[in-house]
């Protein structure tokens, strides 16, 4: 069963059981009063408008609102101030869930503890895991920044790579300096971080380029978003440099890059699968008091994509679930 049709019949089982448990033997209602269609879930992420990762968790949170028939607000600010200001919105609005990622973790507690003090469900996606709990949310759906980094690290040494460039696009972001930290402990050779503007894809290639150029024995760079590999692979090729490029995140460029060996391999934490099961989580927390995740992380990462397998997600990066 393709993915996107399985994740779609996760909803109808849920929306029917829920249908079926409203009848019971006695012939009395059990279930709670909410009419589902009056539920409205706000997703407050730090994302830059455009980016292919963030679009991905918004189609993956409305696809959960289509499924079961609520309304999902999606908003997002890079800037943690302004972020804060949406989800304090949000909780005046009187929503039924938050979805966040935390990026900059304490510019937004108080704004996410103040919204679960209000009781509404609070679930953390993609940064902020070691915050989550602290600051009261459900449960947190991503991937463990230093699992994955480790794993990145270590394959890059694998490769033979002795230094490379680990790829930073947001300044302040704390999981991407998880990562280059982890992956640059792993890897047993040298690695800088280069901080680019990861809202200039020309000025992301151009700063690669000139760091290439500048350094021939630089044999690796990991990037930490699809579209910046892209970045990279032309990058490599304008500094004439036989550096091989990794990334985190995957689009539908990536993939056919994968294919066709520009880029090594690129790790997976699903993106589609944070926004669709964040709302998930906030809707059961309405519907049937469900607390998912047993108060640890719920993982959607890390998965590699390599040549190996490109060829199986690639029909998913093009639907632009992957």
């Amino acid at each position: 069963m393709k993915k996107s049709t399985l994740l779609g019949a996760i909803g109808a089982i849920v929306l029917t059981s829920t249908a079926l448990t409203a009848c019971s033997g006695t012939g009395q209602e059990e279930t709670s009063d909410v009419a589902t269609s009056d539920l409205t879930y706000a997703v407050v992420t730090h994302g830059a408008p455009g980016d292919a990762f963030w679009d991905r968790v918004k189609s993956g949170a409305e696809k959960a609102g289509d499924d079961y028939g609520v309304s999902v607000e999606y908003s997002s600010d890079a800037d943690p101030a302004k972020q804060s200001q949406l989800i304090d919105a949000a909780v005046a609005g009187k929503v039924d869930g938050i979805v966040v990622s935390m990026a900059n973790p304490d510019g937004l507690e108080s704004s996410v503890t103040a919204a679960v003090a209000a009781g509404i469900p609070v679930v953390t996606i993609n940064s902020g895991i070691d915050q989550s709990a602290e600051f009261g949310a459900l449960t947190h759906i991503g991937q463990s920044e230093t699992i994955a980094g480790t794993a990145v690290g270590e394959r890059m040494k694998d490769e033979g790579m002795t230094k490379a460039l680990c790829v930073i696009q947001e300044a302040g972001n704390v999981g991407l300096e998880e990562r280059c930290a982890a992956a640059a402990a792993a890897f047993g050779g040298s690695m800088e971080n280069l901080q680019v503007d990861g809202t200039d894809d020309n000025a992301v290639q151009a700063t690669i380029t000139s760091k290439l150029q500048s350094d021939p024995e630089i044999d690796g760079v990991l990037t930490l978003g699809g579209q910046y590999a892209i970045d990279a692979v032309s990058a490599v090729a304008d500094a004439g440099s036989d550096a091989q490029v990794g990334t985190f995140d995957l689009s539908e460029d990536v993939v056919k890059d994968i294919e066709d060996g520009s880029i090594l391999f690129a790790v997976d934490q699903q993106p589609y699968v944070q926004g669709f099961l964040g709302v998930t989580t906030t809707y059961l927390k309405s519907i049937n008091g469900n607390d998912v995740g047993g108060g640890q992380p719920i993982n959607s990462g890390p998965a590699f994509v390599t040549q190996d397998n490109a060829a199986d997600v690639a029909e998913y990066a093009a639907n632009g679930t992957r």
